[in-house]
This record gives C-alpha cells, structure tokens and sequence, in this order.
C-alpha cells in the first residue's frame, strides 16, 4: 500500500513533470511573438551586412529596432494564434524603399507607385502562392493549379511593369522568372539555394 509519505512525494513529481512541460510549451509560443524573436527572424530575412542595420516593423505595425540604411524588416503573414511556429512562418521579407511601397499597395489592392525598382530579400521563403493569381498568399492546399512555395529568395519589383513584359514564367527551370503576370503587381522571383526545399516536385533536378 502506498504511505502518505510516497504520495505526496509522487504528487510532487508528477507536478513538477507537468509544469515542466507546461512551462516548455509556454516557452515555445512565447518565442513565437516576442520581441526579440521578431527582430532576430524578421531580420535574417536578408544577409547581415543588410539587416544589422535594417528598421524592424512588429506584426503589429510597431517599430522594434530603428534601422539606419533604409531597409525594413517585417513579417508577411499575419500572427497565428500562440505565435510563428518557425521563421519560414512568418514569410519574413527585408525591403528597400521602394519595395515596402510596393508591398504597401499590394496590401491596401492599390497599384504600385515607385520611383525606382524595389528590391526584397526572402531568406526564409514564404508559404506560397499561385504564380499567375493575386491573393492566393499561404493557400498551399485550395489546389491551385500554379502553386509555388518558395525556399530562399530575391525579389525586383519594376518601378515600370511593363520592363518583365515576355519574360518567362516557368517556375520549374531553376532561373529568374516572373510572377503575377499582366497585373500591375509584376515582379521578378530569383531563386537562391534551396529554392524547392518546400516544393521538391518543382524542382528542375526532379523533371
């Protein structure tokens, strides 16, 4: 029979197991949506010599870290609930001037007003979308027939649309191609490595 004394001493154990594990799971979301996660995935979304100086914008719109060479670092997925469950998550993007007033009027179904080509780095990737269909953004499973998560990136964004006219589309041949096509939210993917880690089928070593 088990004494009084075993039994608080298993309580206490199993309490303690529980909390732990409580304790690491609580852990786990709360580096998903703080601060200092934000900062640290958002801005790996490009090389260091860019994002060590770069401004950071919270999911909330808030400025985190004041940057000096006019870049921005910011999430391109909303916070799911409990926080990102990795940085690929939260699609993180680094953008120049032009290209965060591009990435502004794609947000707002605004057309883009740039003075000049915009630049973007996507280390992390993204969550997909379709290449030829505006507002598919994190749709992996809505079977899109023209479906690309992407793996690490760049991206230029055309001050003049018109500029990626007749450039190829086709996703699978490992080179630069263009998204959105005949929209005036055009611009160039340009693969990095590991492009097709997330979508292996597309990949040119695979057809």
């Amino acid at each position: 029979m088990l004494n009084f004394k075993n039994l608080v001493l298993t309580f206490v154990f199993i309490a303690g197991s529980l909390f732990a594990e409580d304790h690491g799971a609580m852990k786990a979301k709360k580096d998903g949506y703080s601060v200092k996660w934000q900062i640290k995935a958002f801005s790996s979304a490009a090389p260091d010599f860019i994002a060590d100086y770069a401004t950071v914008i919270g999911v909330d719109g808030s400025v985190l870290k004041e940057g000096t060479n006019g870049w921005t670092c910011e999430s391109f997925m909303p916070m799911p609930e409990g926080g990102f469950p990795s940085a690929h998550h939260a699609a993180p993007a680094c953008s120049d001037k032009n290209a965060v007033a591009w990435a502004t009027a794609y947000k707002a179904n605004e057309v883009p007003k740039l003075e000049d080509d915009g630049w973007i780095w996507m280390l992390h990737g993204d969550l997909g979308v379709d290449n030829f269909t505006l507002g598919t953004d994190g749709q992996k499973d809505a079977g899109h027939e023209h479906y690309i998560e992407s793996g690490p990136h760049m991206m230029l964004m055309p001050k003049d649309p018109s500029s990626l006219d007749g450039l190829s589309t086709d996703y699978t041949t490992g080179a630069p191609y263009v998204m959105y096509s005949g929209t005036p939210y055009v611009h160039m993917m340009i693969p990095l490595e590991n492009y097709y880690d997330y979508q292996p089928e597309s990949n040119p070593k695979n057809n």
